[in-house]
């Protein structure tokens, strides 16, 4: 585990659902309210690679978390992100609180680049729970200058193993094409 984590007291972990990351983090940060415990830092991405993640953002396990500024530009040093679809998050209340868009890494220059297993969810708010009209009023009322953060999202990045269940298992493993190679030799008679 990283140091990011020294707010969390011992033997807590930070796993949050979807709609934890959405209502508990993102709502709040949108509107400039406080966020308890404050244990996800701010993060410009695009400068970093996946892998140069580590001690700049939350780590809990193989996933970092972190807050960034929306933007369409995806592009790192060595690759880009790539967006694959989007899935709206759903509240307790079964009400549409944000959406999560996937995206993968490649590396390389678009659009020729190499896919790897690195994944990121991008967590924004949804039209309906744009917090821009309350965010206004308290920078106003704060003195500070007028900052859309309504394009604030929370971002949860992992490399995708064989421990993940996310994995549709269709790839096979290195280990798993020895071992289909070997029941291969047993079909070969071989003489005595």
């Amino acid at each position: 585990m990283g140091d990011n984590v020294a707010n969390l007291p011992p033997g807590f972990r930070f796993y949050p659902t979807d709609e934890e990351l959405v209502v508990h983090f993102l709502q709040r940060k949108a509107a400039l309210l406080p966020c308890h415990p404050d244990v996800i830092p701010d993060l410009e991405l695009y400068p970093y690679d996946p892998w140069e993640l580590e001690g700049k953002a939350l780590s809990e396990g193989n996933k970092w978390y972190f807050f960034s500024r929306r933007t369409p530009d995806r592009i790192t040093g060595n690759g880009y992100w790539k967006a694959m679809g989007d899935d709206p998050v759903f509240g307790s209340s079964s009400k549409k609180v944000g959406m999560k868009q996937s995206l993968v890494y490649y590396l390389g220059e678009t659009p020729g680049g190499m896919r790897t297993n690195w994944i990121m969810h991008e967590y924004r708010l949804s039209n309906g729970t744009n917090s821009g009209s309350s965010s206004s009023r308290s920078s106003k009322r704060k003195g500070h200058p007028m900052i859309d953060y309504s394009k604030w999202v929370v971002c949860r990045v992992y490399e995708r193993g064989d421990d993940n269940n996310d994995d549709d298992g269709a790839e096979l493993s290195c280990l798993d094409e020895v071992f289909l190679s070997l029941d291969d030799l047993d079909e070969i008679s071989t003489p005595n």
